[in-house]
């Protein structure tokens, strides 16, 4: 049933969505070893930590225009045969500059793959540059400052991943400042590892449109209130909280609890082979575990498409799409 349901992505590391396989490829162009974070056509890690260094290992294999062209494309398609219609990507300058790129090129391979999965498949991508918070403040301050720039017509967006319990969110304020200050949608990472003040912070402190994860809320009645009073969008990855241990099962996820609250929740897959996911599962695993229907997956789908940061004339054929 879930198949024919039309998807959207709101929330995707595109470097994380390298799977193992395309990255022992990578591993074999450039004479490296992967098998510190790669066993078989899995990746290995027991805790958030050695995540980030998985992460990190995958992505220094990504080096040139090509090759985040194949890497964007590859996902896009991925995604696509699983019947999603629209795809916002997290893309880390820092990651790029570590390899050895130019943001430019960066966002040119990147955008290159996009531009060839949509002629092959009609996916609509955008772009989100985000900070690394476990950088420090200096760091998110020039990834937001470059993304003020509008260095590409597909970067529409701002925000930060990374290490949620480095520093406080007040330290990251002035790069949101910047963002906002240029017409970008804002989205903070908050209330995965670091609990429910995490969310009431970025609240505070950087007023964003959507949280990435934001699960956490659910452990404070009055935030998940204000959360829905407010309108403000939760980009939700249940396979990811599973996978990192905040929840034993998927009947103990706070999802259909935070829907049935009122608040406005999405689907994504976050990092998805890192987590044995995909946007596909993760609608299949919300439709078993509490009985939604093709319309309620819609409608989940909907709500994704009118939070999405894109241009009206697209959103407006998106959410045709959806009818």
């Amino acid at each position: 049933m879930t198949g024919a349901v039309k998807k959207a992505e709101l929330h995707c590391h595109i470097e994380g969505a390298a799977s193992a396989a395309l990255v022992k490829a990578q591993a074999r162009k450039y004479n490296a070893d992967v098998s510190g974070f790669i066993s078989g056509d899995s990746y290995i890690w027991s805790d958030f930590t050695e995540f980030l260094a998985a992460y990190d290992g995958a992505a220094s294999l990504f080096r040139d225009e090509k090759d985040y062209a194949l890497l964007a494309r590859s996902y896009l398609e991925g995604i696509a045969a699983e019947n999603a219609i629209y795809a916002e990507i997290f893309v880390s300058p820092d990651h790029a500059i570590a390899g050895g790129l130019s943001p430019s090129a960066y966002f040119d391979g990147l955008a290159e793959g996009i531009a060839e999965a949509k002629a092959s498949t009609g996916i609509e991508c955008r772009m989100i540059i985000v900070g690394v918070r476990h950088l420090g403040a200096e760091k998110v301050e020039a990834a937001a400052q470059l993304a003020s720039t509008r260095p590409h017509p597909l970067i529409t967006g701002f925000g930060m991943a990374g290490e949620e319990r480095f520093g406080k969110v007040a330290d990251f304020a002035r790069a949101f400042d910047i963002a906002r200050d240029a017409g970008l949608g804002l989205t903070i990472h908050a209330g995965e590892l670091a609990g429910p003040e995490s969310v009431r912070d970025a609240l505070d402190l950087v007023r964003p449109a959507r949280i990435g994860h934001g699960v956490r809320a659910i452990e404070d009645e009055a935030l998940v209130r204000r959360i829905a009073a407010d309108n403000v969008v939760l980009e939700v990855c249940p396979g990811s909280n599973l996978a990192l241990n905040l929840y034993p099962d998927m009947s103990r996820h706070p999802f259909d609890r935070l829907l049935r609250a009122g608040v406005k929740v999405t689907l994504s897959s976050d990092d998805p082979p890192h987590f044995g996911s995909s946007i596909g599962r993760e609608y299949r695993m919300a439709a078993e575990t509490w009985g939604y229907t093709a319309a309620q997956l819609t409608s989940i789908t909907r709500t994704s498409i009118e939070a999405a940061f894109v241009d009206e004339p697209t959103r407006a054929i998106l959410l045709g799409q959806l009818d």
